[in-house]
């Protein structure tokens, strides 16, 4: 019997140096690991320990023998990649990295940003150094996208926040919540009471289709209604038409697929979750019975992961619908589809879209349909959202990529509802540098750059570091290489020291804003929340207002 990873695997490595038989891969040192779905057990290697299973932030590895039916494929997934990566196992000691000499005294540093990002951070500085670790977010509620962007009905993947909570419990770390740097305090005025300042503040715009018409009442990004049915403050108080019967959601990553599963699960599925209640009250009165996903290029280069494109057959009442004729593959496509060393993920999201195009859909079903090689050209409407028109692709090599090219062939579909989810961008931070054409602030290994120098004591991971990819736990990896220059200039003397220590930063905020969230506050939130969820069976009721959030951190 051996263990399985499956859908819900955030990739942040925490089983690898756990395996007693050095049987998890790919690790962060090789270079797949970069661009891998998820990680994976070899099965002819596996010991049946359990090792990885405690140590699975995520609950995503099972035994085989306790797959359910909607997870029991994920037992060849597994297999399969080691049929086309054959395990050479490492049994090479584990080096212990480096700890500043105690000389040094406490290393002080500011992290802005709540998210995976910044907590993997903060964890790598708590482990690695004699520290402390200030934690800034402008909303009064740690975790970021873990919180306002994990889809409701995948509660194992936000239970990561439950690593970081037990990693924080010392007073080495402080919660300096509801406080916005730029506004409570400056970057000038973190750096003077601190040895480095981190940020981790993601990428918090997207990105824009840029066609006539894309600014009509009913288009809107999907970051909205992520953000909207999560609760997030900022867009709580926002209205989405679900009036009429077709949705169209353009770009097929798997933020596109979350949004597809929210507007089809039965309201009583989602009922079970954290979903707002403004959310779930709406969806309850939604007509909507179709979500068209459109991708500019073909199902080979779909942006979802086979892992969620697999999990959508087994949702309840909801149908996947791909006709086949948009399954024929240009050549390049038919190519890399032949050649025997193909990723396994990247040819079972074609054989996946291959079963979907074979089953006759229930007409009592909603719909979740999948449109390939295709890019929207225009929004019309008259004063709302009425039709899309998009135009049909073809791929074509070019400078050895296959890239998607505008055919003479159009179609219109009437739809209520536009939702873009074609990316993430980062924006500006006050006094650093930053690429307009990345949408990142440039770094090199996490060291800010300005004018080809590093910018002394200021550092950055992920999103706002590498751009927005990979999932929640590419991010460790990402700061443990931040934490690591940052530790390398602690340690070579690099660092100013800090003007003002705890004592002066606590004074300053309770100047600027006294209505910041501590953790006590944040405890309280977090109590309040669950208690209100008892009732109805639920994980947690969300407060989704800043003066709610306030009231109960206060009470």
């Amino acid at each position: 019997m051996a263990y399985v990873i499956t859908q819900r695997c955030c990739n942040d490595a925490s089983c690898v140096p756990e395996c007693p038989v050095d049987c998890i891969r790919p690790t962060p040192e090789q270079p797949e690991f970069a661009t891998t779905e998820q990680l994976y057990i070899d099965p002819d290697t596996c010991i049946d320990c359990g090792a990885c299973v405690d140590a699975c932030p995520v609950e995503a590895i099972f035994s085989e023998d306790d797959l359910t039916a909607s997870l029991a494929r994920f037992r060849d997934i597994n297999a399969a990649y080691f049929q086309r990566h054959p395990l050479e196992s490492n049994f090479d000691p584990l080096v212990t990295p480096a700890r500043p000499p105690k000389e040094l005294g406490t290393l002080r540093v500011a992290i802005v940003g709540a998210g995976p990002a910044a907590c993997y951070a903060a964890d790598e500085l708590l482990r690695r150094a004699d520290v402390e670790v200030e934690m800034f977010d402008r909303l009064p509620t740690p975790w970021g996208l873990v919180r306002a962007g994990v889809a409701p009905d995948h509660p194992g993947t936000k239970s990561v926040s439950a690593m970081f909570e037990s990693a924080f419990r010392r007073d080495t770390l402080q919660y300096r919540l509801n406080v916005e740097v730029g506004k409570h305090i400056s970057h000038e005025e973190l750096q003077a009471h601190h040895h480095a300042v981190i940020y981790a503040v993601g990428a918090s715009a997207d990105r824009r289709l840029d066609v006539p018409g894309e600014d009509l009442p009913g288009s809107h990004s999907a970051t909205e209604f992520v953000a909207w049915y999560n609760g997030h403050p900022d867009y709580a108080e926002r209205g989405f038409d679900l009036s009429g019967e077709r949705v169209v959601i353009v770009g097929n990553g798997n933020v596109a697929l979350d949004v597809a599963r929210v507007l089809t699960l039965p309201p009583d599925e989602l009922a079970k979750t954290d979903i707002a209640d403004h959310a779930l009250d709406a969806l309850r009165d939604s007509n909507v019975r179709e979500v068209v996903v459109l991708g500019r290029r073909g199902p080979l280069q779909a942006a979802y992961t086979s892992a969620e494109f697999l999990a959508l057959g087994h949702l309840k009442g909801v149908d996947v619908i791909i006709d086949p004729a948009e399954l024929e593959l240009d050549p390049a496509s038919q190519a890399l589809l032949d050649d025997p060393d193909i990723e396994p993920s990247l040819r079972l999201k074609y054989e996946l879209a291959q079963e979907y195009a074979a089953k006759a859909p229930n007409p009592d079903n909603k719909r979740i349909v999948f449109r390939y090689l295709a890019s929207p050209t225009e929004i019309r409407g008259d004063g709302h959202v009425e039709e899309l028109e998009f135009v049909h692709n073809e791929l074509v090599s070019e400078d050895g990529r296959v890239v998607a090219r505008a055919s003479d062939r159009r179609e219109t579909l009437p739809a209520s509802m536009v939702l873009r989810s074609i990316g993430y961008r980062g924006v500006p931070i006050a006094d650093l540098p930053f690429d307009e054409r990345a949408g990142i602030v440039p770094n090199e290994h996490g060291r800010v750059v300005a004018d080809g120098a590093h910018v002394t004591g200021v550092y950055v991971s992920g999103w706002i570091k590498r751009g927005p990819r990979g999932v929640i736990g590419s991010n460790r990896v990402d700061a443990t290489e931040t934490v690591e220059q940052l530790l390398e200039d602690f340690t070579s003397g690099k660092l100013a020291a800090p003007q003002g220590d705890r004592a002066a930063l606590e004074a300053l905020l309770a100047q600027r804003q006294p209505d910041a969230v501590g953790r006590d506050g944040w405890k309280a939130i977090d109590a309040a929340e669950k208690n209100a969820g008892k009732s109805g069976g639920r994980p947690r009721v969300k407060f989704t207002t800043i003066e709610d959030l306030l009231k109960a951190a206060r009470g």
